[in-house]
């Protein structure tokens, strides 16, 4: 799939999905915001790139390439960039939402 922005200075594409799971780029421009959020789905993400200050709930710590985190179902979380970079996100079940 195409890369979509969906964000000021973010922007993701969609590498692959079934009913089940689903796997998306996201590249985040220095500075860039994933603004706080939460949904039902599970979470796993990789950071290919970059470097990220990092809210899962109450928690706040700063990663980087190499690093990855898991998010709970219906747990609030969100990042800023610090240093350009790539996350690989996976969802299960796929992100409905994201499809247009």
């Amino acid at each position: 799939m195409q890369w979509e922005t969906v964000g000021e200075g973010v922007r993701r594409q969609i590498m692959g999905y079934d009913g089940q799971l689903m796997l998306v780029k996201v590249h985040f421009q220095k500075g860039s915001v994933g603004s706080m959020h939460e949904h039902y789905h599970s979470q796993v993400t990789y950071v290919v790139s970059g470097k990220f200050e990092l809210t899962i709930g109450d928690e706040k710590r700063i990663i980087g390439a190499g690093d990855g985190y898991y998010v709970a179902p219906d747990v609030l979380h969100g990042c800023v960039c610090l240093e350009e970079g790539i996350l690989i996100d996976t969802f299960s079940p796929m992100r409905q939402d994201f499809l247009k």
